[in-house]
């Protein structure tokens, strides 16, 4: 029981890292930049589940919210995530959780993750859009110009690659918690 907590604990603080890593591979973008943050996610959920893959996005954010350079463009600090991306960042721990949530209870597929990372998706952007709209006053349509769309290609080859690869590794994965 004890070995299983501490491999859990370390697969948790292992996708924290990759999330870390991944989000200094970026384009950056005003207001919000483009990075491979959301890839790290989507792995989150496909392979740890609801539950701790919403804990490694936690620890993640407590990480840069204590000020270490793990947001994009080696930045961190409490300002980043009340700034206008911080939704977004916030929206890492749901997304997570949803992804993760969705594929323990789908069957088990390529497709099946695809739509689970999608719902995922659309959390993270739902309660990044709002705390966006909520700090500029913009409008939904400029904000969705903004924050959305511009990123829907990427995002979407980033699902596609991550439900591939959470298909294949999930049964190893399954193993070690």
């Amino acid at each position: 029981m004890r070995q299983t907590k501490i491999k859990a604990m370390t697969l948790c603080a292992l996708f924290a890292a990759l999330t870390a890593v991944l989000s200094q591979i970026a384009i950056p973008l005003a207001p919000v930049p483009v990075n491979l943050a959301t890839f790290a996610v989507f792995l989150a959920g496909g392979l740890l589940g609801g539950k701790l893959g919403a804990l490694s996005q936690a620890v993640y954010v407590l990480l840069g919210a204590f000020g270490l350079p793990v947001f994009a463009g080696m930045t961190g600090g409490f300002s980043r995530i009340v700034g206008p991306t911080g939704g977004y960042i916030a929206g890492y721990v749901a997304a997570a959780y949803l992804t993760g949530l969705l594929v323990e209870r789908l069957p088990r597929g390529f497709w099946s993750g695809v739509f689970a990372m999608i719902c995922g998706l659309a959390a993270c952007y739902a309660l990044g859009t709002l705390w966006f709209l909520y700090l500029t006053g913009s409008d939904l349509v400029s904000a969705l110009g903004v924050c959305v769309v511009p990123f829907l290609p990427g995002d979407a080859i980033k699902i596609a690659a991550a439900s591939l690869i959470a298909h294949r590794l999930k049964k190893s994965v399954t193993q070690l918690i």
